[in-house]
Parts: C-alpha cells; sequence; structure tokens
C-alpha cells in the first residue's frame, strides 16, 4: 500500500527549496510566516548572524484578539509586524511564505503588513 506524505513534510520540503535561493540580510531582512490551526506567526530574520530581529503573532498579549485562527487576526499580526519592523528602522523585506500557498492567512498578513508600509 503506498502513503501520502504528511501535509507538513510537503510544506517542509517546499520551504526548503525556496529557501535556497531566499535569505535576509542586516539591511532587508526575511520575513518569515507560520501558520498552525490556531495561530499565525510572523518573523523578521536576518539571515547573515541568525537572529530574529523582530517578531508577531496571535499570541501576543497586546492584540488580546478572540479568534485567533483566522484572516482577520493574520491582519492584525501583519500590521502588528510592519510597526515593529518600523521601529527597527527595516522599511523593506524580503517575504517567505513558508511553503504555504498565498492564499488566506498568508496573504492577508502580508497584504496588511504592506498596507502599514512595509516593501517586499
Amino acid at each position: 500500500m503506498i502513503t501520502k506524505p504528511d501535509k507538513n513534510v510537503a510544506r517542509k520540503r517546499r520551504h526548503a527549496r525556496v529557501r535556497r535561493n531566499l535569505s535576509g540580510t542586516q539591511e532587508r531582512p526575511r520575513l518569515n510566516v507560520y501558520r498552525s490551526n490556531k495561530h499565525i506567526y510572523a518573523q523578521l530574520i536576518d539571515d547573515t548572524k541568525g537572529v530574529t530581529l523582530a517578531s508577531a503573532s496571535t499570541v501576543d498579549k497586546e492584540l488580546s484578539l478572540d479568534a485567533t485562527g483566522s484572516v482577520e487576526a493574520a491582519q492584525k499580526v501583519g500590521e502588528l509586524i510592519a510597526k515593529r519592523a518600523q521601529d527597527k528602522g527595516f522599511k523593506s523585506v524580503v517575504f517567505d511564505r513558508g511553503g504555504y500557498l498565498y492564499h488566506g492567512r498568508v496573504k492577508a498578513l502580508a497584504d496588511s503588513a504592506r498596507e502599514a508600509g512595509l516593501e517586499f
């Protein structure tokens, strides 16, 4: 019997393939997105030093959301990561969708971060 690979294994394989050609620098960090069933997380990462420069997620107390797995919650996280990035002096980032489809919550996060002032 042939079994299908786990969805997360396939996502990690896609993400590794994309990451071969994508990296963040001190001037233009990588905006990484991780999505679970309940939450969504975003990080600004400097790959040359291997350091997280800023992060935001639906777990943050600052947001105080009712529904954390929704498109609206992802929009709030996008606005928050853009605000934190601009507070640290970053205007331009490299977007890393983490192997997820650019649709739904991932797209909502990216669009709201762009509207809040980040350039991809």
